[in-house]
């Protein structure tokens, strides 16, 4: 969204593929499918992975925004919401959605991993050629930093923690939901972006006459992690 507006970014790094979003309600509920949405209020946060995924997610069982009322509400406020039970739904995201499952019993009834897009390191374009060698050095403490949590996920949780100031419990439920295997920045991201550029173009989200394509390829930029990891 941000590229397609103008920002002059790239995407050079992936530090996770995070199933950080899903679509929540509460665990007495009558909802348990996308079709079952149609004529409800939702809580999402406009522009989000979390509204993205909502988008996507009606329009694979031929629904639209307009077949229901989405609430623009900061993710913390969806998801009082829901369990005040001001929405019906909420488009979540982790960590606030590892609080309510845990605390409060709200049931994750749709959740797909490919659905939520990529988390990505971003730079400036301009920066970037200026200076690659800072790009790279900060993408080889990135690197540093992943295959550590992914030897030692324990220890990540604590100290997700006890920095974010949050229960163990839910410090392990949020990380337990990322993928950390493929830091490369390629395919499978424009693949993602591809879809969520189009589902955001359809809800005139993003100007008709951008092209999706061209953007999402000049976004991701693979040749710095490439050099940066060995």
């Amino acid at each position: 969204m941000a590229k397609s507006n103008g920002s002059p970014i790239e995407s050079v790094y992936i530090f996770s593929k995070p199933e950080w979003t899903a679509l929540v309600t509460t665990g007495d509920s009558n909802i348990a499918s996308v079709e079952d949405l149609k004529g409800k209020k939702v809580a999402a946060t406009l522009g989000t992975d979390p509204y993205i995924f909502l988008l996507r997610s009606l329009e694979e069982v031929g629904l639209s925004s307009k077949d229901l009322e989405i609430v623009n509400l900061q993710h913390s406020d969806g998801a009082n919401a829901l369990l005040t039970n001001q929405v019906d739904a909420w488009a979540g995201l982790d960590p606030h959605m590892a609080k309510v499952e845990i605390d409060s019993g709200a049931a994750l009834f749709l959740r797909d991993h490919d659905k939520n897009t990529y988390g990505t390191l971003n730079v400036r374009s301009e920066f970037a050629e200026q200076h690659p060698e800072v790009v790279e050095k900060v993408i080889e403490v990135y690197e540093k930093a992943r295959k550590w949590v992914v030897e030692n996920p324990e220890d990540a949780a604590e100290i997700l923690a006890k920095e974010a100031d949050m229960a163990l419990e839910v410090a392990q439920k949020s990380l337990e939901r990322n993928d950390f295997s493929d830091p490369i920045p390629g395919a499978k991201q424009i693949e993602a972006l591809n879809a969520a550029g189009e589902v955001l173009q359809a809800e005139n989200v993003i100007k008709e006459n951008i092209d999706v394509e061209k953007i999402v390829s000049e976004l991701i930029i693979e040749r710095y992690s490439k050099k940066a990891i060995k």
